[in-house]
């Protein structure tokens, strides 16, 4: 990476990049264990859905191709922008971003690629439907609170530490060259030449991954604040922090050390979402939390001061 490289390093949300990895999760759900919750919720809706198509998009390392993983344009990429874009995949790309990952064609994928391609859209539709659509809302909290958290790190100490940070002992960045360890043996160098570094938290990969091919130069990396994803939380709150500000607010405060929608911490606490709201606004009016806008979401934060109520429980 050049000093141009560094400066250009940006963050992206891809829903499709988010479809072909959950297949990881489906083959081998012990590998991620913080998504079991996800699991058991759409285990009915996925037996419904075209096997011999998702079997055809993962190998046996859990690798998929590299045109289920765009480089996002920004955190608001949108599924259709994407379904329209995988439609339109060259045929010479779709076949060797397949042989990358199996070193054949697969039976299922044989023919006109343009039938192929249709299959999978219409699986992978499927699937957005019936298991990602009701929780995305939620998934799309934690990435975008994660890529909240990024941007602090790089405001406090700088985009290199940032990138130490991402995903250790994954990946690491000194002298301008970004190494991340993956599971091929492979070693491989890419210049970015002004492509920029694209960063992309993901909900489904262990610690980083990145495109089989030579593609844009890309990370996904797993997304803080997933341990609580699927769980309504319970936290117990000091008494005295308890009986100024109630048991929820004390425990809406105690939880926002990381930033979290009202959509997330609505189901992460067992209360509406009109209800967490009134809460926020009250908490953010008495200059405990503050709060910033992300794409379509308001993310809440705990303010100084809100840590400093908190000082005699966490100190």
């Amino acid at each position: 990476m050049t000093e141009d490289d560094v400066g250009a390093v940006r963050f992206g949300i891809s829903p499709l990049c988010e479809l072909g990895l959950s297949i990881r999760a489906f083959r081998n759900p012990s590998w991620f264990p913080l998504q079991l919750g996800w699991l058991r919720r759409t285990e009915e809706a996925r037996a419904r859905l075209d096997e011999r198509v998702l079997a055809g998009l993962l190998d046996d390392r859990l690798w998929t191709p590299d045109f289920l993983n765009p480089r996002p344009t920004s955190p608001l990429t949108r599924l259709d922008d994407e379904f329209r874009a995988l439609a339109e995949t060259p045929a010479e790309v779709f076949r060797d971003d397949l042989i990358a990952v199996h070193g054949h064609l697969p039976d299922v994928f044989a023919g006109p690629h343009e039938r192929a391609l249709h299959r999978i859209i219409s699986t992978l539709r499927q699937l957005w439907e019936t298991c990602f659509e009701p929780y995305w809302p939620r998934m799309r909290a934690v990435l975008e609170a994660d890529i909240v958290f990024r941007g602090r790190q790089i405001a406090q100490s700088g985009v290199a530490s940032m990138l130490n940070q991402l995903a250790p002992p994954r990946v690491e960045y000194e002298h301008g060259v970004v190494v991340v360890h993956l599971r091929d043996p492979a070693e491989r160098t890419q210049a970015i030449d002004g492509e920029g570094l694209t960063l992309v938290p993901t909900m489904f990969t262990r610690r980083a991954s990145a495109p089989v091919g030579d593609g844009p130069p890309m990370i996904m990396y797993s997304a803080r604040g997933q341990g609580a994803l699927w769980e309504t939380e319970r936290v117990a709150n000091p008494a005295a922090v308890a009986a100024i500000l109630g048991e929820t607010r004390a425990a809406l405060l105690t939880a926002l050390a990381d930033p979290a929608s009202s959509t997330e911490l609505g189901v992460r606490f067992g209360v509406s979402a009109s209800a967490v709201n009134q809460h926020l606004r009250v908490l953010r009016d008495a200059g405990l939390l503050v709060s910033t806008r992300y794409g379509r979401s308001v993310l809440y934060l705990r303010s100084e001061l809100g840590s400093a109520l908190l000082a005699t429980r966490i100190g």
